[in-house]
């Protein structure tokens, strides 16, 4: 045995397995194409909020005076209009045909005509008719010696006093989204990063590398090096691509509450960190039981199974009610909490005692988990031949 110091060698196992992975050029290429995917996607979904909120409208006419009431008019209905002044209502009309333009107003203000190519949007429809009235009703007042200007502030001077007993969360879609990231980034994570651990345990192994990494080192230091080592490549990439798209999302204004992910993304590295030692040492120990490549993915097979369930049911039930009791019991459970905590978090659904107690759980399982896989490794990594039983190792 070598004269190293137990944390002195985990530390040179761990930072061998992070710089070497981390310079890797499948890390790179990967890291940047998940942000070219994401970038993409942010883009085209900032674009597809934009068009669906927003109408170009062609006046042609008398209508050209309704060009800031519509906007007005709009706006308090959700949309944002853009106005174009046409001066032939027939070339306009062959703009609407081509998609150029949504809407075409022509007519007198009290006796609108629309043309449109398919359906005229409901907001967009509700703005329009409320201007024809108000139009109606501004002549009729004039009619009996009323002022139109005085009446309009009147009635909008009348409103009503809504209590709201328990106010929702405005903004409660936004922050379900941004919990279905984190807990997709965290899925991922765990998947790759803890095959990764897998797939590097059976190289040394059936390389024989194994032997003489052990001549120096004790098993247990070799196999935490190993998982903190590539948990810290997984975890730089998380911080990456989490970063990015914090940013990407607040540039274009798809998300309002950049805080909230921000600090969605914090929580998310916390949960990173304890998902991928609970999960990255079982598969470290799995590993360890078969010689071979070919044979490494029906030992990973169970494990990653229960990482998909886990991801599928628990997003499942998250989007459905993330108050549920159920979902709740859950988020607090060691194979759940990793997944689910974070996204509830995010939602602000989870009180400070249910994450306290996830954290808790997490902690504990992580330690039996982490005693039981090293007890596993230490007794199977230098096995070699065959298949090593698990009953075998245990005993």
């Amino acid at each position: 045995m070598s004269d190293l110091t137990p944390n002195r060698a985990v530390f040179l196992v761990a930072r061998r397995e992070f710089l070497t992975k981390v310079r890797a050029r499948s890390f790179v290429v990967g890291t940047l194409a998940i942000i070219a995917v994401m970038a993409g996607y942010v883009l085209f979904q900032a674009l597809l909020v934009d068009r669906e909120g927003r109408d170009t409208v062609a006046l042609a006419g008398q209508a050209t005076v309704l060009a800031e009431p519509l906007r007005q008019t709009a706006r308090s209905f959700g949309r944002e209009v853009d106005v174009v002044d046409v001066t032939d209502p027939a070339v306009a009309e062959q703009r609407v045909r081509d998609g150029e333009v949504d809407v075409l107003v022509t007519g007198a203000p009290d006796a609108l005509r629309v043309v449109v190519k398919e359906r005229l949007d409901d907001a967009l429809r509700n703005s329009i008719d409320l201007i024809v009235k108000q139009q109606v009703l501004n002549a009729q007042l004039a009619e009996a010696g009323l002022d139109p200007v005085g009446v309009a502030r009147n009635v909008d001077a009348a409103k009503v006093d809504v209590v709201e007993l328990e106010p929702g969360d405005a903004q409660r879609g936004q922050r379900l989204a941004i919990g279905l990231v984190i807990a997709a980034l965290l899925y991922y994570s765990l998947l790759v990063y803890g095959s990764m651990v897998a797939q590097g345990v059976v190289e040394e192994k059936s390389s024989r590398v194994v032997e003489i990494l052990l001549s120096t080192l004790r098993p247990w230091q070799l196999l935490l090096g190993k998982v903190i080592g590539l948990g810290l490549v997984g975890l730089v990439q998380l911080l990456i691509i989490g970063g990015v798209g914090v940013v990407a999302s607040s540039v274009t204004g798809l998300v309002d509450v950049a805080g909230a992910a921000g600090g969605a993304l914090a929580v998310g590295v916390l949960w990173y960190l304890l998902g991928f030692f609970l999960y990255a040492t079982v598969y470290a120990a799995a590993a360890s039981l078969v010689p071979r490549q070919e044979e490494l993915q029906s030992v990973l097979t169970p494990i990653s199974t229960v990482i998909v369930v886990v991801f599928v049911v628990g997003i499942n039930l998250m989007i459905q009610d993330g108050t549920s009791g159920l979902v709740a019991v859950l988020s607090m459970l060691p194979p759940f909490a990793p997944i689910l905590m974070p996204g509830r978090m995010a939602m602000g659904l989870a009180p400070a005692w249910q994450v306290v107690v996830a954290v808790v759980l997490a902690l504990g399982a992580v330690a039996v988990i982490t005693w039981l896989g090293g007890k596993v490794y230490s007794n199977a990594v230098l096995r070699t031949g065959s298949r090593v039983k698990l009953r075998d190792v245990l005993r």
